[in-house]
């Protein structure tokens, strides 16, 4: 499975971004939780949020719950990563990932498949 994040860019605090993860190269997509993790430069990856491999259920960081929301699209192979009210501590690389179960997941060694990112940048 191939993952490719789009979408993001440089917004102001308080705004909103939409990002997007596109998958390919097989069909196990649409039995796989994904994930939605970001880097930030001198921090740790962390993960962010991810969503059952059919949208039934879906765990978020405490660090963006209620200002994230992921959704995905199994007939188009795609994963969303809304996010509003966006603050400088959210400037990171974000990452989308496939994890290796139906069910999501928190832990970053459960992720089989990672994309490249997009970085996300907030303005003060």
């Amino acid at each position: 499975v191939q993952l490719q994040a789009s979408g993001g860019g440089l917004v102001q605090t308080g705004g909103s971004l939409k990002l997007s993860c596109r998958a390919s190269g097989g069909s196990s997509f649409s039995s796989r939780a994904m994930g939605w993790f970001r880097l930030a430069p001198g921090k740790d990856r962390e993960f962010v949020g991810g969503i059952d491999w059919n949208g039934s259920g879906a765990q978020y960081a405490d660090s963006v719950k209620g200002r994230a929301t992921i959704s995905r699209d199994n007939a188009k192979s795609m994963v969303y990563l809304q996010m509003d009210n966006l603050k400088p501590d959210d400037t990171a690389v974000y990452l989308c990932a496939a994890a290796s179960s139906m069910r999501v997941v928190v832990t970053e060694n459960r992720y089989e498949y990672w994309g490249q990112g997009t970085l996300v940048t907030v303005s003060s």
